[in-house]
């Protein structure tokens, strides 16, 4: 699946910029390395689980240039998702959006971009989320639902659209 070079504006006098997504590169390791210890840091401390290595080195671990996508926005560097083939379907990951842009439209935009390209395909999303975060509302209203769930994870899934009740 390819994100690279879409570009999308919301309509006049919503607050979300416009935005893109780009292929990440090598260089783009440490930015996101860093997005995603200050993201995850108050769920991870509140969690017990925050270790300012482990929570950098787990990104670097599992970087694919070839899955993720670096968003911009307002022109420069808004955040990163990963969207890697699964066995049934997808498996969204990484997805995190510069504090500041939070809470503004920015992340539905782009995950709604993403679940138009998924459900064209008719596949399964599958994506785990810390217990107690705020992001699991942005995936519910987005149609996942819980799989399952431990002390610190949360499991979520979600069927295309088209076998989606309601819609």
């Amino acid at each position: 699946m390819s994100t690279d070079g879409a570009q999308h504006g919301i309509g006049p006098g919503h607050p979300v910029p416009t935005w893109t997504l780009r292929r990440a590169e090598p260089e783009d390791v440490e930015p996101i390395a860093e997005l995603r210890a200050t993201v995850l840091r108050v769920d991870l401390l509140r969690l017990g689980r925050y270790d300012e290595h482990r929570v950098r080195q787990r990104f670097r671990d599992s970087f694919s240039r070839d899955h993720t996508s670096i968003i911009e926005a307002g022109g420069g560097f808004a955040g990163c998702v990963t969207l890697r083939p699964a066995e049934d379907g997808w498996c969204l990951e990484h997805f995190y959006l510069a504090q500041e842009l939070q809470g503004h439209g920015l992340g539905s935009a782009v995950l709604r971009d993403l679940l138009g390209q998924t459900d064209a395909e008719s596949a399964t999303v599958r994506l785990n989320v810390l217990q107690g975060s705020a992001a699991r509302r942005l995936y519910e209203r987005h149609g996942f639902t819980v799989e399952t769930q431990d002390p610190v994870d949360v499991f979520m899934v979600r069927p295309p659209a088209a076998s989606m009740p309601g819609r």
